[in-house]
């Protein structure tokens, strides 16, 4: 009698071990505990193959919400115009502005992870909708918070803030892409595929009306 097949790792990913989570197979067990919210969020930047095969079975809607909520409430005065504006407004008229906008964000975010999905599932991916869109709304606020930080100081139209828009860009892209590819077991191309229309409206909607 042969030996009994070795286990592949819990949290491991790529490789052999891809066998433990394989497209068309629709019972495939969790791949690890949930996260922490604030073990998620770290594990996002410091962690992110491992944090996505973990979570590619578990919901994570409070701390993507709060956290595109709070970026979306930011996000407004990363623009010159619409900072001008809401500074020389009055109180009682600017919060709605705000709030609206930070709605409006969160909205976007959603529909954007739910493209993602679908496109991921039609590209033969079989990975659950709520974990890709909650993972999809909180890669794409880490990744534009270093922008976003420097341009409520610097503004939205310094030459510093443009460079690390499209740098925090880059990195959305390659997070994005290794968390579809995580989540519906996809190869790196479709996942990238997969991705492409989420990224390029980020692009279009935050990136170039500042250049």
């Amino acid at each position: 009698m042969g030996e009994p097949a070795q286990l592949a790792e819990p949290y491991a990913y790529g490789g052999d071990n891809v066998a433990t989570y394989r497209a068309g197979q629709p019972s495939a067990p969790p791949a690890g505990p949930r996260l922490h919210w604030k073990d998620l969020l770290s594990g996002i930047v410091l962690r992110p193959g491992r944090t996505f095969w973990q979570m590619r079975d578990h919901t994570m809607w409070a701390p993507a919400l709060i956290v595109t909520f709070v970026y979306g409430l930011l996000a407004v005065f990363g623009f010159d115009a619409a900072r001008s504006d809401i500074l020389d407004a009055t109180l009682s008229a600017s919060i709605p502005w705000v709030v609206t906008t930070a709605i409006a964000v969160t909205l976007c975010g959603l529909t954007l992870g739910a493209v993602t999905n679908t496109l991921a599932r039609q590209l033969g991916g079989d990975g659950a909708w709520a974990p890709t869109v909650g993972l999809a709304l909180l890669i794409t606020s880490l990744t534009d918070a270093p922008r976003l930080l420097f341009a409520l100081f610097l503004g939205g139209g310094n030459g510093f803030v443009q460079l690390l828009g499209w740098l925090t860009w880059l990195a959305c892209a390659a997070l994005m892409t290794s968390m579809v590819a995580k989540s519906h077991d996809l190869p790196w191309l479709k996942a990238l595929g997969a991705s492409s229309i989420q990224l390029l409206a980020l692009l279009m909607l935050f990136k170039l009306p500042l250049i």
